[in-house]
Order: C-alpha cells, then structure tokens, then sequence
C-alpha cells in the first residue's frame, strides 16, 4: 500500500506543528512552506478547507490513507458514543499506533515498519497487519527472536511517555492495552468535530 515518504517537515509545517514528533528542522522554520510561507499575512481559510486541513493532520498523523481512514469514519459512525471521539480511539487502537505509545517503536512509521516485519505478537500469535485494531486487555509483546534488536532497545530508554490505558513491563518486553482511551486521554492536538463536520456533508 502507498505511504508519504517525501519530507516530513514540509508537512509539519503545513499544518504549524511537529505531528511527526521532535523536529529541529521544524524548529527552526515553523511557518507554512513556499515562497510566501513567512508572509505575515495570509488570507482567511474557509470553513471547508479549515476541516479538510483537520482531516488531513490526523491522516499524517496516524499514517492512514484516505479509504482506510473513511471506513474508519464509517465504523465510528455506526459505533455507540460521540462519532468524532470514537474514529481518534479507532486511530489509537490501531497496533501500529499502539505499538509506538508503548516505546517499542520512535515514531508510528517504524512501528508500522516493524509489525510489517513480524518483529511483534499480539496474545501470543504474531501479527503483522499495522492496522490490525486492538482490544481492551490484548498483550502486545517483542517477539522472542527480535528482544535483541538494537532499535527496540534503543527506542525503550529514549521512551518517556507514560499513558493510563497503556502497561508496559520493560523486563519481558510486553505490554497490555489495558482499555480505549477517553478524549481526554489521547494527547493529538486534533479537531474531531471538524473532520466529522466534513464527511457529513
């Protein structure tokens, strides 16, 4: 399946904040791309193109294409609880997602990368599929012939995040998703309401 690989501060920029995570090129040019990025003024956005930039941020953000993140939408719209609220804890519960909130991974694109490489088991039974949605009380874990690895072990002492619905025991290399986050739980600074404003139209 297509994935952005072009440069990732040029996006950031875009939306005006490291969705990536830490940037220093970022940092240093924190305004839109283009020759006229650094203009002090810019023209007032719509309100289409306002949530269709909110849709956009949480795609990058989680690495979802459009189809999969509309079917997405779909599922939290058929879903029990606010429609908006339910599509970003569909997003978290993604293994790839997961996978990266434990530590295992630095960003969401290397943890896709190794599920995608059977480097991770979920229950016990390896499970490869990046987007594969995880339940309440699933144990994600190393798998045995990848604790080694010098990238996972790298990313865990660099890892400081601690999340409630998340355990993670450094010792075993495994961890629980313990139970969907609330709202508030989830730290992405993303506009649901917009998103949903715009596939509703």
């Amino acid at each position: 399946m297509a994935r952005y690989t072009g440069p990732k501060t040029k996006i950031a920029r875009k939306f005006g904040e490291a969705i990536f995570g830490d940037d220093k090129s970022f940092e240093k040019r924190n305004y839109p791309p283009g020759q006229h990025g650094n203009a002090r003024r810019r023209g007032k956005k719509s309100e289409y193109a306002i949530q269709l930039q909110e849709k956009q941020k949480a795609k990058y953000t989680y690495g979802i294409l459009e189809r999969q993140f509309r079917n997405l939408f779909k599922s939290a719209r058929a879903a029990q609880g606010i429609t908006g609220e339910v599509l970003l804890q569909l997003c978290e519960s993604r293994l790839d997602n997961v996978v990266f909130r434990m530590g295992i991974a630095p960003t969401r694109s290397a943890a896709r990368q190794l599920v995608s490489h059977r480097h991770i088991t979920v229950n016990g039974e390896l499970v490869n599929i990046p987007s594969y949605s995880l339940k309440a009380g699933d144990v994600v874990a190393v798998r045995e012939k990848s604790k080694s690895l010098e990238a996972i072990d790298r990313s865990l002492s660099n890892s400081s995040h601690v999340y409630e619905w998340i355990t993670w025991n450094d010792d075993t290399k495994q961890g629980t998703y313990v139970s969907v986050p609330a709202r508030i739980q989830i730290p992405e600074n993303i506009n649901e309401q917009f998103i949903v404003e715009l596939y509703s139209k």
